[in-house]
């Protein structure tokens, strides 16, 4: 059964960070989604920021950043034919292991085995990972976390989605919902209904939907699967100091 992603976020206060990835209506775009919000004031002091490809974070305010360990990364990076978008530094690590050789399906699975949950207790927040093929629209979502909050013992999870249809995606975040610790989203990844193509549009409903005391920052890539030319959209809810 598909979930209403929109509802689905209204309805929860702090998911963490999310990724949704599918294709939209009429099948001529794939769209992927990621989003961060925060809880303390390191977290909250992010914005995400345009780079060649993609997207990096990096502080609001640079002189009230306590801590860049897991918070300063990139997002978002494109390797040939492939989106790669994750919630942590592992993105650069798919982005290595693809660059090595032409099979970028073992890779993607390959370069995680090598990783493991983040090392935030009492959370151990999961890392969550996708990867989207801009020219069939094929995605792949992993997940790794602790087994149970058991910081000895690391789970891996790659769900794969060869043949997705018009209309239709994923969605997965790091936590279930808030809590204390926060607990780790658990099973696959929720079916979703994707109902837009237009970047801009699908950006101001996820960003409505989210929590406005939480949420952070939203990226939204439409990928035209003909051309592989892309339209990315930034939402901030803080400004940078610069500005």
């Amino acid at each position: 059964m598909k979930i209403n992603l929109y509802e689905y976020l209204a309805a929860n206060d702090y998911p963490g960070r999310g990724i949704c990835a599918g294709i939209a209506p009429g099948g001529k775009k794939a769209m992927i989604a990621y989003f961060i919000m925060g809880r303390s004031v390191n977290s909250r002091n992010r914005v995400f920021s345009a780079i060649k490809g993609g997207i990096c974070t990096k502080a609001a305010d640079p002189s009230q950043m306590t801590d860049p360990h897991l918070i300063i990364y990139n997002p978002v990076l494109t390797y040939q034919n492939y989106s790669i978008v994750t919630n942590g530094d592992q993105t650069n690590t798919i982005y290595d292991f693809l660059s090595r050789n032409e099979f970028p399906g073992f890779n993607f699975a390959a370069a995680l085995n090598t990783r493991t949950f983040e090392d935030d207790k009492p959370n151990w927040t999961p890392r969550i990972s996708c990867i989207v093929n801009m020219q069939t629209g094929a995605y792949q979502i992993s997940i790794l976390k602790s087994c149970d909050g058991n910081e000895k013992s690391v789970q891996r999870f790659t769900f794969d989605y060869a043949e997705p249809l018009a209309g239709e995606g994923h969605f997965i975040s790091t936590y279930q919902g808030n809590g204390s610790p926060l607990p780790s989203f658990a099973g696959e990844p929720l079916h979703t209904a994707i109902d837009e193509d237009d970047p801009d549009a699908c950006a101001a409903k996820i960003w409505q939907a989210l929590n406005n005391d939480n949420k952070v920052s939203l990226f939204i890539r439409a990928i035209d699967l003909s051309t592989k030319e892309y339209k990315d959209v930034i939402i901030n809810k803080y400004k940078t100091v610069e500005e």
